[in-house]
């Protein structure tokens, strides 16, 4: 692989710049009024910014919500139109399958949360998000000290970089699906499946 590490040192720091600026919608902003499918996959490109998305490849679409609807991993929309309730819903799918699958991501969202229950729960995972973004940028930031510094004989700093990065993901998505694996799980069962596979020393 090459890379031009003087590209690579600047979006880095224009990432650096935009995480640390950077906010899920507050509850409060999030409009409360019927909205039509192409407003609302132009809002979610606006307020997920940060999630790659072009013509070609676009992070949301009409099709990909009304099967999250299907799904019932969200609400219906009342006569076509979508609502806060809605955003937000489409805000934890649309985050978090970043990482899951939408099968897993189904069973982490409750699909009918009263808006009061949906207000709270939205709060504390826009905190959540912000903390781990800040936490994950500076960890990038301490990673890529080789790369920021431009020093000419730090060869391998770009690969390490995204080597590291892919592995943090990896293990991040391992333990996420461990966890949703135990949800209502036979703890016997969990159990006696954990003594088999101690000879294996798996986890």
């Amino acid at each position: 692989m090459s890379y031009d590490k003087e590209l690579i040192a600047h979006k880095l720091q224009r990432w650096d710049q935009f995480i640390t600026d950077y906010h899920l919608p507050e509850w409060e902003s999030i409009p409360d009024f019927g909205l039509y499918m192409d407003q609302i996959t132009n809002l979610l490109e606006q307020y997920l910014n940060f999630i790659p998305s072009d013509e070609k490849n676009r992070m949301v679409t009409a099709s990909a919500i009304n099967n999250y609807v299907r799904l019932k991993i969200m609400p219906a929309p009342v006569k076509r139109k979508y609502d806060r309730t809605h955003i937000a819903y489409l805000i934890f799918i649309l985050t978090l399958k970043q990482c899951l699958s939408i099968s897993d991501v189904q069973k982490i969202i409750p699909p009918d949360l009263s808006e009061k229950q949906l207000q709270a729960a939205y709060r504390d995972y826009c905190e959540t998000f912000r903390h781990l973004a800040l936490f994950f940028n500076r960890q990038v930031q301490s990673a890529a000290n080789d790369i920021l510094s431009c020093d000419p004989n730090s060869s391998g700093a770009v690969e390490r970089l995204l080597i590291e990065s892919t592995l943090i993901a990896g293990f991040s998505k391992i333990l996420s699906e461990k966890l949703i694996y135990l949800q209502d799980a036979d703890v016997d069962e969990v159990l006696s499946a954990e003594k088999g596979a101690k000879n294996n020393r798996k986890p």
